[in-house]
């Protein structure tokens, strides 16, 4: 190491931690909120006593530095709207009468206004509130609850740095409001929120800030010279305050690349860089600008979005290195700890072997404070912690767990021919509609139906041996009557059977197929109070048995109807668990595919005409810039393509996708080959159907006509409406008429209400379309 004094400086740091608490204790308390159970000041008790624990957490184990303003009641991003005054005209009366019912309203609409849009923060599952901006948009500073979560963490005696999404970032991430010009550049408004940003600044300084962070992800895409320009005004307007606290601006999730010049001399006091998904390329560039003299540098080197051990040794050479290059190195999580779960020592049930293997966002925190001891008082000062790291590194790289010789070879033998149909699509939808003798319009669903306690209580029941298996079949098979029931009484076309087995539509998969790994804690953020337990994708992957064969048949042998059988595709698979970091991951894409290939032959061999293989999570892996994008692209596209390819002509193959922006990825959606898409438009207002258009997407598409993120029911006027809207961009003879996702999340009346809307919407239209 270079440089005693900087070495000496080192601390350590995270940008956010998880929010929900050790039992999801945010989650009940808002949702109680919701129902009217929990009032406004028990719910914001329970977020203070959340934040205190998490603080505490963070002092205890030797955080210097901890983040305020990274708490959320549902989203940051929408968060940054309320604090910049961005509040849509449709909102506004609620959110004068009452901050918590407006904010609210904001997420997830009422039955009078709809909700902002929602969509993916960047390439992970974390959904955030899009911006609505205009030229009219006209921005007000409201710091009270920066101001408020600094002065808590104040009292009780910590270090705070509260942590902002930056002006620039929430600039790009906006969208032209309804009734705004599409073209309208949301960036062009930077020079009006600037000002906004400088109050906050003022009174976060006033209210005894040292630092702020200013996040700023968005830079590491690709960008234009404009926006690269309006980047560096706004810094330096920032950097030129006088009444301000010292800046760290922060960038994560890629490399910085052509804007990190221009943050370097910027008038800041500091970067976060991350140097786990692009080490070596945010180390090139950092020497190639001379580094960052006088500047503070927070380096990112543990994987905050990964669970798998940080490998120390490397961690601390990247740290080494950079001792050289600024005037202060820190040491952090790459990103926020959202993207993890809390605490790995919870999971009971994992092999202690392997539990050593794991990383959560506690751990991560001592990862954090380790590195930053030895890079200030050398390796000997935690001898002990590096040769614990040595052995668990050495037993995952050496466990069976990792290699099945048969799963590799089977892998190695596939060939282009595996991943194509036998007929091109022309040919085969006729034999599909054939088949499965569809009327004009079709309706379906996505495929889960809503998850009620009654079904909760008999997984836990089950878990707990009170009640048998047999008995929790009973409850299965009666519930999967009731969806089949509803939907030809409702008269949906093409049915599903609910997926009331279903925890989870990647757990309950990873349950079943060799090489992963189920957590019982393991609880990350999706969205709002939606929360996921990602799987651990630990090794080479393989399906002993079949994994969803028995429930789909006996589905189907209630109805005349077609019934999908529902898979979770294997791009969706591994982003929505945490994947192996030790092997490329087409590797592991392609092990995925062949197992879910096994289970698509077994359903079409039961009968089942349509399949259903749901990537929702296509967009959001896409690499963010884009020299990677056409190898993802190519290996994604191929593994969907090998999971469905060895079906009959006859056999109609659907895909779903939702909450993502779907321009970028229209000629990957053509390249998946399936026979029909649906996906998510209700909120962009059948935008996606105008993207298909455009692109000449030949298959047939069910842009989704009702938000099920929402708990407002959409009359059968409005669903008709947007059906038209559709119609405007795909013809009659290929559009199908289906909500945006599954229904897991609601509640049966208005699951009832809606679906029964969109079958009246679909009548009335088809009514329209034959004259009668």
């Amino acid at each position: 190491m270079t440089s005693k004094s900087a070495a000496a400086a080192a601390g350590a740091t995270v940008y956010g931690y998880p929010r929900q608490g050790p039992n999801r204790e945010l989650k009940r308390a808002i949702e109680g909120y919701w129902k009217g159970r929990v009032d406004a000041g028990a719910l914001r008790a329970t977020a203070r006593e959340l934040r205190r624990a998490n603080w505490a957490q963070l002092a205890e184990a030797g955080i210097d530095e901890v983040p305020t303003g990274d708490f959320s009641l549902y989203d940051h991003v929408l968060d940054t709207t309320v604090m910049v005054g961005a509040i849509p005209a449709r909102h506004r009366a609620a959110f004068d009468a009452d901050v918590l019912t407006g904010y609210f309203a904001m997420a997830r609409g009422t039955q009078e206004v709809a909700p902002l849009e929602m969509t993916k923060w960047f390439d992970t599952n974390y959904h955030y509130l899009v911006p609505e901006l205009g030229p009219d948009t006209v921005f007000s500073a409201d710091s009270a609850q920066q101001v408020a979560e600094l002065a808590e963490a104040l009292s009780h005696g910590h270090t705070p740095r509260p942590v902002l999404v930056g002006p620039v970032t929430y600039l790009l991430l906006a969208k032209p409001a309804p009734g705004v010009d599409a073209g309208f550049d949301p960036l062009t408004l930077l020079d009006r929120l600037l000002p906004v940003y400088a109050e906050v600044l003022a009174d976060l300084r006033a209210a005894g800030a040292g630092w702020v962070q200013l996040d700023e992800p968005a830079l590491v895409q690709d960008r234009t010279p404009a926006e690269l320009n309006a980047a560096g005004r706004a810094y330096r307007d920032l950097g030129a305050l006088t009444d301000r606290p010292k800046l760290l601006v922060a960038s994560y999730f890629d490399e910085l690349g052509e804007a990190l010049p221009v943050l370097a001399k910027a008038p800041v006091e500091g970067l976060a860089l991350d140097f786990t998904e692009a080490a070596a390329a945010n180390l090139d560039a950092l020497a190639a600008v001379g580094g960052l003299p006088g500047k503070r540098l927070v380096a990112g080197v543990v994987n905050g979005r990964n669970i798998w051990v940080n490998d120390l040794g490397t961690s601390l050479s990247t740290l080494g290195t950079l001792l050289g290059l600024a005037d202060r190195v820190d040491v952090s999580a790459s990103c926020s700890l959202l993207h993890v779960p809390l605490d790995a020592s919870a999971e009971r049930d994992v092999d202690p072997q392997i539990l050593r293997w794991l990383a959560f966002a506690q751990q991560k925190t001592s990862e954090t404070v380790t590195l930053a001891k030895g890079l200030a008082r050398g390796t000997g000062a935690i001898a002990a912690e590096l040769a614990a790291n040595r052995a668990a590194l050495a037993s995952r790289a050496n466990s069976p767990i990792t290699r099945d010789p048969a799963v590799r070879a089977r892998a190695a033998a596939v060939t282009d021919a595996d991943a194509r149909r036998s007929q091109p699509y022309g040919e085969r939808t006729a034999a599909q509609r054939s088949r499965l003798g569809l009327p004009l319009l079709p309706t379906t669903t996505i495929g889960s139906f809503p998850q009620t306690g009654d079904l909760r209580t008999a997984r836990a029941d089950l878990r707990a041996g009170r009640i048998g298996t047999a008995g929790y079949e009973d409850r299965i098979r009666a519930e999967i009557q009731e969806v089949v029931s509803f939907q030809e009484k409702t008269g949906i076309d093409v049915l599903v059977h609910g997926e009331p087995e279903r925890n989870d539509m990647v757990q309950y998969f990873a349950e079943r197929l060799t090489g992963y790994l189920a957590t019982r804690h393991g609880w990350v953020q999706s969205y709002g109070t939606r929360y996921v337990r990602p799987p651990i994708l630990a090794g080479d992957i393989s399906r002993p048995e079949p994994m969803t064969v028995r429930w789909t048949t006996y589905a189907q042998s209630l109805t005349e109807r077609p019934v999908k059988g529902m898979l979770t595709g294997p791009v969706t698979m591994l982003a929505w668990s945490f994947v192996r970091d030790d092997q490329p991951r087409a590797d592991t894409a392609r092990q995925v595919a062949l197992a879910l290939r096994d289970e698509v032959a077994d359903l079409e061999t039961a009968g089942t005409g349509v399949i259903q293989v749901d990537e929702p999570a296509l967009r959001e892996t896409l690499p963010l810039r884009a020299a990677g994008r056409a190898g993802y692209l190519a290996w994604a596209t191929e593994a969907f393509r090998l999971t469905t390819a060895g079906v009959r002509p006859d056999t109609q193959i659907h895909t779903h996708m939702c909450y993502a922006e779907f321009g970028d990825i229209v000629r990957a959606i053509d390249d998946l080959d399936a026979d029909v898409i649906s996906l998510e438009a209700a909120r962009s207002h059948m935008q996606v159907a105008r993207e298909l258009a455009a692109h000449g997407y030949p298959r047939e598409a069910g842009p989704g006509v009702y938000d099920i993120h929402s708990p407002r029911v959409p009359d059968a006027g409005e669903v008709a409406a947007l059906l038209r809207e559709g119609l405007k961009a795909i013809p009659a003879e290929r559009l199908w008429v289906n909500p945006d996702c599954g229904l897991k999340t609601r509640a049966w009346p208005e699951t009832r209400a809606s679906l029964e809307h969109l079958v009246t919407a679909a009548r009335t239209v088809r009514a329209e379309l034959s004259g009668s």
